[in-house]
């Protein structure tokens, strides 16, 4: 399974969305900032699962729809940071689906996954990780789940890495860093956690209009 993860900086980079999925030929498009109002039923082949609807910025998911049918979807709200109760920016931070391979009839959740911003404390992040997993558990107890998207959390990764193992998952970083706008700010913000996934390699694609670069994930359910 190949699967790109894009924060679309305020749908500033949906235009190269057609050319992302022809390049890299995806069968999973995770997207993060997309105006969910302005998203088009299909992109290059990938058919739109669900998109959220608590703000006009939000979560999206496309997928090959002859290669996965889609027996659930969920938006997850999660602990709101001091930025979220202020400016409320974001209702639903987790969009999931449980989906099943229509040739082999494996089942598995997929997740696009967004963060509070960098004004939050890292325990904070934390708490909605862990929390955005049990939620996705329970669409499907026992199944293998993959969590991509944008965790704002450049430093400190080990003590995350320690807690989401404690948690039965797995953090997987991309080859590169994916956000470069700020020096003081660069580093690997977009990532996968995982359980029952075999990950092969997560790669940065080349950056786009967008202060965050795409990730391609190649993974297989275990």
């Amino acid at each position: 399974m190949r699967l790109i993860s894009y924060n679309l900086r305020k749908h500033r980079a949906a235009t190269e969305l057609v050319s992302l999925v022809e390049e890299h030929d995806p069968d999973i498009l995770c997207l993060q900032e997309c105006d969910t109002t302005a998203l088009p039923d299909a992109i290059g082949g990938l058919s739109l699962v669900q998109a959220t609807s608590g703000n006009r910025l939000g979560l999206a998911m496309f997928l090959r729809s002859n290669q996965f049918r889609v027996e659930q979807t969920r938006t997850i709200g999660l602990k709101k940071s001091l930025h979220d109760r202020v400016l409320k920016p974001a209702h639903e931070r987790v969009l999931g689906a449980r989906l099943s391979n229509i040739d082999t009839g494996h089942r598995l959740i997929v997740a696009s996954f967004h963060a509070a911003p960098l004004t939050a404390l890292n325990s904070l992040r934390r708490n909605q990780i862990r929390a955005g997993l049990d939620a996705l558990q329970a669409l499907g107890p026992d199944l293998p789940v993959l969590m991509v998207g944008d965790y704002n959390y450049p430093v400190f990764k080990e003590n995350l890495g320690q807690t989401v193992r404690e948690h039965g998952y797995r953090l997987t970083l991309s080859d590169d860093r994916t956000y470069t706008r700020y020096r003081v700010f660069r580093g690997h913000y977009d990532f996968a956690t995982s359980s029952g996934f075999d990950i092969a390699n997560i790669t940065t694609l080349p950056q786009g209009t967008s202060d965050h670069r795409p990730i391609l994930v190649t993974a297989a359910a275990v």
